[in-house]
Formats: C-alpha cells, sequence, structure tokens
C-alpha cells in the first residue's frame, strides 16, 4: 500500500476518533424550574359575590369578546398587524432569530473559494539574496555553497526577472465541538430567541389591554356626556320655572340666580367631556397606526359602556405558569444563562479543528488546469489555553452569577403574577358590589328629584334642597357610570394578569419558522 493512502487512512481514523468522542457537552443541563400554585389565589372564586364570578374554565385567548362589543371586536382583530410597538418587537424577534442561525453557522464546516493572479518581481538585495539571486546578474552561490537556489536572471538583465503568478483554490476549516462549546452556544442563542419570541407576545398583549381600557374609556366619557346633558337640560327648565315663580312674586331672584348658576356649572363640564373624548379616540388611534381624527367616524357616535359577562372563565391554575409570557420569558433567559456556563466551561479545554487546502499554482496560464499544478494541504490543528491571566476563571464566574440572577428573577416573575390575579379577582369582585350599590343610590336620588320638584311648585320646599338633590344626582349618575367602566377596566386587568390574548395567527406562524 503506498504511503500516502496510509495518511489518508490515519488522518480519517483521527477525525473518526474525535467525531465519537464530540457528544461530551460541559456546563450544566438546564432543567426547567417547577413552581406550586398558591391555593388561595382560585379560592375566591368559590367566595365572590358580585354577579359576573370568575370561574376556573377553559380561558379563553379572545377574551375581549367577553364584553359582546362588535365595535371593540373589530378594533382588536385589527391591532396585531397594525400596532408600530407590535412591529418594532416583532422585528427584534427576527434579528434574534438571525443571530440564532449565525450562531448555529458554527456547528458547520466552512469552505472558501479563491483565485488571484499576481505580477511579482523579487529582490536580489532581500530574501533572494540568500537563495542564490546576485543583483549583478550572475549567479552567485547559495547561502550553502552550492548550486544557486534562487531564479537566474535572463541574459543582458539584471536582478531577478518579474513573473506571472495564477492561482485557484478551496480552504476549508472545521472546528470539531468535543467539549460543546458551539453546541452550548447554539442552545443559549435559541433560549434567547424563544425570550425574544415572549417579548413580542408581553407587547401584544400589553396593546390589546391598552386599546381595551381606552375604548371603554371612550365609552364612559361618552356616557358622562350624556348624563351631564340629561342633567343640563333638567337644570334650564328648573330655572326657567324659577324665572316664571319670580315674576309671579312667589319667589325670590336668589332662587333664579341659584338655578342659573347650576345649570352654567353643568354646562362647563361638556366642553371637558367632548374634549375627553377626542383625546381617547386619537389614543386609540395611535394603537391601529392611524392619524389623528381617522377613527372619529367608526368611534364619534356615543354608545353604553358594554356590560359584564355573567361569567369570566379563568382557566386553571396549572395552565397560569404556561399562558403568562413573562414567565416564560424568564424561564427562557434562565435557560440561556444556564448554557452559557457550559460555553465558559468549555473554554478552558483545547480547541481541535480540521483545516485543509487544495488548489492550482502555475507560472503559465495555459498550464493551471494540470495536474501537475496541483497543491494541497490537510491536517488538524489544536489550541490550547495556558496561561490567560484569569481571564477564564472570571468569565466562568460571572456566567454563574448571572445564572443565579436569573433564576432569582424567574422566581420573582411568578410570585408578581400570582399576586396580580389575587388582585385583579379581589378588586373585580369588589367594584361590581360597590356599582350595584351605587345603582340604588341613583334611583333613590331621582326619586328624590321628582318628589322636590313636585313640592317646590306646590311652595311647599325651598329651591336650595332641590339644587341639592339635584347635585346629589348627578353625582351619583357619574359615579354610578365611572364604576361600570372601572368594572370592565378591572376585567380587563384580570385577562391581562391571567396572561391571555397574545395568541394569535402570527404566535402559529412564528413557532412554525422557529
Amino acid at each position: 500500500m503506498k504511503t500516502s493512502d496510509l495518511s489518508l487512512r490515519a488522518l480519517l481514523l483521527e477525525i473518526l476518533a474525535c467525531l465519537v468522542i464530540t457528544g461530551c457537552t460541559v456546563g450544566p443541563n438546564f432543567d426547567p424550574p417547577t413552581s406550586a400554585t398558591p391555593p388561595q389565589v382560585f379560592e375566591r372564586t368559590e367566595s365572590a359575590q358580585a354577579p359576573s364570578k370568575a370561574v376556573e374554565a377553559g380561558f379563553n385567548q379572545d377574551w375581549w369578546t367577553l364584553f359582546n362589543d362588535p365595535t371593540l371586536n373589530a378594533l382588536e382583530q385589527q391591532l396585531a398587524d397594525a400596532n408600530l410597538d407590535v412591529a418594532a418587537a416583532s422585528a427584534r424577534l427576527r434579528q434574534s432569530r438571525a443571530e440564532r442561525r449565525v450562531a448555529g453557522a458554527a456547528e458547520y464546516p466552512t469552505l472558501d473559494g479563491a483565485a488571484s493572479y499576481d505580477r511579482e518581481r523579487g529582490s536580489p538585495n532581500g530574501i533572494l539574496g540568500l537563495l542564490g539571486v546576485s543583483p549583478t546578474g550572475t549567479p552567485s552561490q547559495s547561502a550553502s555553497g552550492a548550486t544557486p537556489l534562487g531564479v537566474a536572471p535572463l541574459p543582458g538583465s539584471k536582478g531577478s526577472p518579474a513573473y506571472n503568478l495564477y492561482q485557484a483554490g478551496f480552504d476549508a476549516s472545521w472546528e470539531l465541538d468535543i467539549w460543546g462549546r458551539v453546541r452550548r452556544g447554539v442552545e443559549a442563542a435559541s433560549a434567547l430567541t424563544d425570550a425574544s419570541y415572549e417579548d413580542r407576545n408581553a407587547v401584544l398583549l400589553s396593546a390589546r389591554a391598552e386599546l381595551a381600557r381606552d375604548y371603554i374609556e371612550l365609552r364612559d366619557t361618552q356616557a358622562l356626556l350624556r348624563i351631564a346633558k340629561q342633567n343640563l337640560e333638567i337644570a334650564r327648565n328648573t330655572a326657567k320655572l324659577t324665572q316664571v315663580r319670580a315674576r309671579e312674586g312667589v319667589t325670590t331672584d336668589l332662587d333664579v340666580a341659584n338655578a342659573s348658576a347650576q345649570a352654567a356649572s353643568i354646562e362647563s363640564l361638556i366642553p371637558t367631556l367632548e374634549s375627553r373624548c377626542a383625546t381617547t379616540i386619537n389614543a386609540i388611534g395611535v394603537l391601529l397606526a392611524e392619524e389623528p381624527g381617522a377613527l372619529q367616524p367608526t368611534l364619534g357616535e356615543a354608545r353604553d359602556v358594554p356590560d359584564l359577562p355573567g361569567q369570566v372563565p379563568i382557566g386553571f391554575p396549572s395552565e397560569l405558569v404556561q399562558r403568562r409570557p413573562d414567565i416564560r420569558k424568564a424561564e427562557a433567559e434562565l435557560h440561556a444563562a444556564t448554557a452559557s456556563i457550559g460555553m465558559a466551561k468549555a473554554d478552558f479545554y483545547p480547541r481541535i479543528s480540521l483545516n485543509g487546502s487544495a488548489g492550482l499554482q502555475s507560472l503559465q496560464l495555459s498550464s493551471l488546469a494540470s495536474w501537475a499544478s496541483g497543491q494541497f494541504v490537510v491536517g488538524p490543528s489544536i489550541t490550547m489555553p495556558i496561561f490567560e491571566g484569569g481571564r477564564l476563571k472570571g468569565t466562568l464566574n460571572l456566567r454563574e452569577a448571572q445564572q443565579q440572577e436569573a433564576a432569582i428573577v424567574y422566581k420573582r416573575t411568578v410570585l408578581e403574577a400570582w399576586r396580580e390575579v389575587d388582585d385583579a379577582l379581589v378588586v373585580y369582585d369588589a367594584e361590581q358590589q360597590r356599582r350595584d350599590k351605587l345603582a340604588e343610590v341613583v334611583t333613590l336620588n331621582q326619586r328624590a328629584l321628582a318628589v322636590a320638584q313636585q313640592r317646590y311648585k306646590a311652595g311647599a320646599l325651598d329651591y336650595l334642597d332641590v339644587l341639592n338633590v339635584q347635585k346629589q344626582l348627578l353625582d351619583a349618575q357619574s359615579n354610578m357610570e365611572q364604576s361600570r367602566a372601572t368594572a370592565d377596566a378591572n376585567l380587563i386587568t384580570l385577562c391581562k394578569a391571567l396572561g391571555g390574548g397574545w395568541e394569535s395567527s402570527y404566535a402559529n406562524r412564528a413557532t412554525a419558522a422557529k
């Protein structure tokens, strides 16, 4: 067997041996953390006294449909593709996936092709002087005193002549990932991609909740505007009545002034409420990337605050950790920090690479493609850290501390999630009870105002008493309407705390693209 065949076989055996031990991966493996479910949180669903109750049932990812408002449903449907914050988060997700692909490229060999042409001339006063080239044009002795080794000059010329050099070939290199440094890097990059994906989901969830709150606020303001106009009409009619009674001598100008002042006070509320409607519509427009006033035809018509559903399915306790984007992001970041420890540990071990090049080299273009012009270099290389001044140890300590921090952040995120859910359940139930009591107050004040107006017309009651009852009615109606809106907003907060509303067709496409 030829010597070249033996060398090639030995090289192949060496490569095979390296690949066999490549399965060794240093550093800790990531185990997803587990967290217990506080039983008292979901026990609040049983003790709730409000009409709209939270129940343990399959959570509806399109939670805004609980309000049964077609306009809100249409706006939320438009949000995922229109919101600029979501678009920016989606761009960050694409960046993260590109970085994951860059990290994964280190697992494969690199192959580069190159071709060149050079016109060269060596200096006989330089290195060529050691190789037997004389600057006088006469071949000199080599450094060893034997036959000249340099390029002899042409007859009648001095020094070394210029020549052409044609080259073409390929260079290849492959680092054998024996200790798993590259694999840990890909693992960390994949985990960071997951974190970026969850960040995008969190941005979408926040945008959906903000849109729903702005919509509820708009309907609440429109309702307050309607109440103000109704009370203004009552106040104006009462002012006219006092003027008639003053002319008849039944009452004094004091009642006229009080009635007119009450009407003017109510009327002063209207411009503020109208401007609040316009600015809220603009706020919704920003969420949907619309210009100011673009949504006025769609949202300008006044509508009531949506009613709460009879039941609110909140899912099951075990699902919260899997559903909240912030918890899953914290878990992905913990995963990335854990993988980074393996990368730091792998840097303590040698790096082995297989390098090779093959190509053609010739002084004549016509002979470049001939077999005799071929050349190749192949062989392994090893790099081993000997003294790094503490850099490797410091990097490992840094990665371990970062992993500890990520674990603490994960625990805090889970704890904060449970707190938000518990708080949301408490305030959702409490605000509904407050709203129902305020509805009773409104009913009583309406009855009191009717009685007071009748007695005032009969001359049995002073107008100041009528004025107080009317003010109480206006305050009660405003408080009840605001409480209805607050109850709706609390439902939005609850659904956001439960982590729903980011799932969409985009999420499905994003998962498929990973």
